[in-house]
């Protein structure tokens, strides 16, 4: 039976910690209390110099058959990831050399390490916190360079510090109000204890929700902005996605209707990772129930994303004589997209119009007056234009990490700052009421505290760590 994480602390475990498959150089941890051992029994190492690199010979332990020669590092604890001893060998990458490594590595009776269980030593030895833990699971699976810096500055702490600055201010709060519970007037404290805390709290409730009011930029950064094709059958919006794409990844014809169900694809814009759908045609006259059910779940995944590209008939629109506030009013209503486009005031949107090829130079030029990217999916003029748009929204939505002030990249920090706002808040509605209780106000002090402690970790349960390690890697 596998122990738990929990439950073997003192165990010593090791794991591959490169990346799986033949490669040039592979990377083998081991972590514990007798890491040492594996220097002293796989190689001829007895007195090693603690972080430098030496070329050695590494055998089995009990056969001394030569396994490898490869680079030997020794990390005493606590200066290593996991704040342990830890010991790496850097050897050949090679399938069959890595299988004899472990399996002399179990005869040191060392246990292969499970997901995330590095990490989890380096959290319970104080090596990191859980901000700062779950910003390197992000750094790994980054796959653009706008979530590379996002995660890499909430590996390095820039995160964690705000959170803990917040944290120690509601401790020197809660233990001014203690004192001040504790002791009466003749006990020198001074007459302005409470007012001074009142006053911190206060502008700490500031602080907290400038931090939340940040339209869930880091999230969406982290997750993908989600975007969406839609307009009429037969419009472009196929071709406009196997171009975003560059691949054909949806079925072009001229038939209209061909999209039925939504096709979803992810893609880099600039280094913001952009989730890209395309969708079924939206039109009043639906020809048969399969269409229908294709344009109600269109408007279904709509309501849920962080940009919408609509695509109009650049022809239907110059033919119509209308303005273009007019002819957008017209649209709008004649598809029953009020509630999509309208109604949400944070949901960002922009249009382009398809087919100017048809379109006379007159006809384009006063296109070009209005907000419009103009496109022709047949010579493929201004597509690249549909990629700037898209930057432009993705910077919109997500900002600049680089500049900014950390935001907040996971909702399970939302959701704890949330309560600790509400405690905060609470706590100066009780205060401003006739005979107060003062023990009762500063037990909502404690509870924000707590719930700023569940972020970082200074509070925590074995649920709440699972949950998080489980999606590491295993040898991380």
């Amino acid at each position: 039976m596998t122990l738990r994480t929990t439950e073997r602390k003192q165990e010593t475990i090791y794991a591959l910690s490169s990346g799986h498959g033949k490669c040039g150089v592979a990377v083998i941890r081991v972590s514990g209390t007798k890491a040492i051992d594996a220097l002293h029994k796989m190689t001829s190492v007895l007195n090693v110099e603690p972080r430098k690199a030496l070329l050695r010979k590494i055998v089995d332990p009990e056969t001394k058959e030569i396994i490898d020669k490869g680079l030997c590092l020794w990390f005493p604890g606590p200066k290593s990831f996991t704040g342990e001893d830890c010991v790496e060998f850097h050897v050949h990458g090679g399938s069959a050399i890595l299988s004899s490594l472990m399996s002399a590595l179990s005869k040191l009776n060392f246990y292969p390490a499970l997901p995330g269980e590095f990490t989890r030593r380096a959290f319970y030895n104080n090596k990191l916190d859980l901000v700062e833990i779950e910003g390197l699971a992000d750094l790994i699976h980054a796959e653009t360079e706008q979530q590379r810096k996002q995660a890499l500055l909430q590996a390095s702490g820039h995160l964690s510090k705000l959170y803990n600055n917040w944290r120690k201010k509601l401790i020197n709060i809660v233990a001014s109000l203690e004192a001040y519970i504790d002791f009466n007037e003749d006990d020198n404290i001074e007459d302005d204890v409470l007012e001074s805390c009142n006053c911190s709290v206060q502008n700490l409730i500031k602080e907290i929700e400038h931090h939340l009011s940040d339209n869930r930029k880091g999230e969406i950064l982290r997750n993908g902005v989600r975007t969406v094709i839609i307009g009429e059958p037969n419009v472009g919006k196929s071709t406009i996605l196997n171009y975003l794409v560059q691949r054909n990844a949806a079925i072009v014809s001229p038939t209209a209707g061909t999209t039925r169900d939504i096709i979803e694809l992810s893609i880099n814009i600039s280094g913001y990772p952009v989730i890209l759908a395309d969708t079924a045609g939206f039109t009043k006259n639906p020809k048969d129930p399969i269409e229908t059910e294709g344009i109600l779940r269109a408007k279904a995944y709509a309501e849920n994303v962080d940009l919408i590209i609509l695509v109009i008939d650049a022809c239907e629109y110059m033919n119509s004589g209308m303005s273009y506030s007019d002819y957008m009013n017209e649209y709008i209503n004649r598809m029953g997209l009020n509630d999509l486009l309208t109604s949400d005031q944070d949901k960002r949107y922009f249009v382009v119009a398809n087919k100017i090829d048809l379109l006379s130079e007159q006809a384009k030029q006063n296109i070009k007056k209005e907000n419009i990217v103009m496109t022709s999916c047949l010579t493929e003029e201004g597509l690249p234009s549909i990629t700037k748009s898209m930057e432009k929204y993705c910077q919109e939505l997500c900002g600049n990490f680089i500049n900014e002030n950390p935001v907040i990249s996971q909702n399970r920090y939302r959701t704890h700052l949330s309560k600790c706002l509400q405690n905060l808040q609470s706590y100066i509605e009780t205060i401003s009421m006739e005979n107060y209780d003062i023990v009762i106000a500063a037990e909502k002090i404690r509870i924000g505290m707590r719930e700023l402690g569940k972020i970082t970790g200074h509070v925590h349960n074995d649920e709440i760590l699972d949950n998080i390690f489980k999606n590491f890697c295993i040898g991380k």
